[in-house]
């Protein structure tokens, strides 16, 4: 990324097309922590063992507070109020890729969950992967704020993607039912985890800019480390990840992204101006 740096929201600001590209990408980066932290909170009280339902917590809150961080940003940018922004849009305004807005299962929490961990600590892997990389080419943005972040939060991301490694291998390598769980996830997550790539209608703007690197080379990197570690597991490569027909990254979701923003706000639009 060879684009001019900018230091400060101010200059930001006084370009408009490099600031709806940030924009764009903020929403992005924001809305996949928000979605995914909700269907990891979840879990609460769910998780197979008690000492995994403290770190899929801790895991959740932290990603909560990724997603904080960005609406921040967007909130310095003129976006609105960064509470506002999580609570109160709608769900064609939100540009989370659709693999992360996928329910866990059947059933809620609270009535009959028939939660899939399978499902779950695939999904988890392979997004904090995902995550790994756009965090490392974040680093090098041309948005000297968006840069800093990316740098802070690197050092707790990489101890979230150690969790869900462990927990791909073990069950990978444990008894057939178990690796069978695995494998069944691994179809369902390939089905959407190409979305996460796309950097939507605004995405040639994004990376002339220099905020980020082309969607294209950080599935390549992706690729390249899922590669490895489904060898390490003997677990079969599946090809490519497909996107599916819905593009979360222009505003396209699913019913239950809806649902899940519905609960996800219900205390908050009852009361946006109390304090907690």
């Amino acid at each position: 990324m060879t684009a001019n740096r900018l230091e400060t929201v101010e200059q930001a600001k006084a370009n408009p097309e490099y600031r709806t590209a940030l924009t764009e990408l903020l929403y992005q980066l924001a809305d996949d922590d928000l979605v995914l932290s909700f269907r990891g909170s979840e879990w609460l009280g769910l998780a197979p063992h008690v000492e995994e339902d403290v770190a899929f917590s801790s895991i959740t809150q932290d990603t909560m507070g990724h997603a904080a961080a960005f609406y921040g940003l967007l909130e310095g940018l003129g976006e609105g109020k960064a509470d506002d922004l999580a609570h109160l849009r709608e769900a064609n305004r939100l540009r989370n890729a659709i693999l992360v807005e996928r329910p866990n299962g059947t059933g809620h929490y609270l009535n009959n969950p028939r939660y899939d961990w399978g499902y779950t600590v695939v999904r988890q892997y392979v997004y904090e992967i995902f995550k790994q990389e756009r965090l490392e080419s974040l680093t090098r943005s041309s948005f000297a704020p968006l840069a800093q972040l990316a740098r802070k939060m690197r050092p707790e991301q990489r101890y979230h993607l150690l969790h869900w490694q462990t927990w791909f291998s073990q069950l990978a390598n444990s008894t057939e039912e178990a690796r069978q769980r695995i494998m069944a996830g691994v179809e369902r997550v390939w089905t959407d985890a190409g979305g996460l790539f796309d950097l939507g209608p605004y995405g040639q703007a994004i990376v002339n800019f220099g905020l980020i690197e082309d969607g294209a080379l950080l599935a390549e990197r992706w690729t390249e480390k899922v590669k490895r570690a489904f060898e390490a597991n003997s677990v079969p490569w599946p090809g490519n990840p497909q996107q599916g027909q819905l593009n979360g990254r222009a505003g396209q979701h699913t019913d239950d992204l809806k649902s899940a923003l519905a609960e996800l706000a219900e205390v908050y639009r009852l009361a946006p101006a109390a304090n907690w």
